[in-house]
């Protein structure tokens, strides 16, 4: 019950289409450790906690969305990076990481593993917007208040929404981009949609959401993004012979 680190790579770049999609940081394999995969720990960052945890699970490799050596990070390997990075090579496990392919795959991806939960319908990416998939659009079966979709995130993502209430239109369609996608309400104000719903808030987000008239909801970076990758850790243990285990640290953020 094992696959080969370099074949579990080369699936994981074409089944995420990776060398399509430019990037901050690098996608798929970024530190190497044994060459034989038989277990994976999946989780949203490759922080200490998690690398922790993957070790006492005798992890071979570890996938996340959130990896490591991200444009405009300083280079040298010292400090919480070096051990990080110690703590990996010192025990052979691999970081695997895959970061907007993973926010845009059509199935897998965070964006569309969000809309699935919170019930979204006539899912489809919001055209124009590059890479295709990063903002989504969709409606809801039935319309509904501010504050009724505001339960629903809170139900769904076990965390308050912070939220904008900016009219008493009810809510019909949305468009979503999960983690720090708050930069894209005005190409969700330009879709038509009635709500935006992000995972984080900057200051001027809430004057573009009064001002433009669009509801607005920030669920959190970290419980946005939880489930892209938990979904492509399920679609290994279904499709490739390796033990798939995923690995939640909690995060306020």
């Amino acid at each position: 019950m094992s696959v080969q680190l370099n074949s579990l790579v080369s699936y994981l770049d074409e089944l995420l289409s990776s060398n399509e999609i430019s990037d901050y940081c690098p996608n798929g394999l970024q530190v190497e450790g044994t060459s034989t995969v038989k277990n994976i720990v999946t989780g949203v960052t490759a922080s200490q906690a998690l690398i922790d945890t993957a070790i006492t699970m005798k992890a071979d490799a570890i996938l996340v969305h959130h990896g490591y050596f991200w444009k405009g990070e300083r280079q040298p390997i010292t400090g919480m990076k070096k051990t990080r990075i110690k703590a990996l090579l010192d025990n052979d496990i691999s970081l695997i990481g895959y970061h907007l392919p993973l926010d845009v795959h059509p199935q897998l991806g965070n964006n569309a593993q969000l809309g699935k939960l919170l019930g979204v319908d006539n899912i489809e990416p919001v055209s124009g917007v590059k890479p295709k998939g990063v903002l989504m659009r969709g409606t809801l079966a039935e319309a509904c208040t501010h504050q009724a979709f505001a339960s629903r995130i809170e139900n769904v993502l076990g965390r308050e929404a912070l939220g904008e209430c900016v009219n008493d239109k009810p809510i019909s369609s949305i468009a979503w981009c999960t983690g720090g996608g708050q930069g894209f309400i005005e190409q969700a104000v330009e879709a038509g949609v009635d709500a935006f719903v992000t995972g984080e808030v900057s200051e001027q987000t809430i004057h573009v959401a009064r001002e433009c008239g669009i509801h607005f909801f920030s669920a959190g970076h970290h419980a946005t993004e939880r489930y892209g990758v938990k979904a492509l850790g399920e679609h290994l243990s279904e499709h490739l012979d390796v033990s798939v285990q995923f690995v939640d640290i909690p995060n306020p953020a």
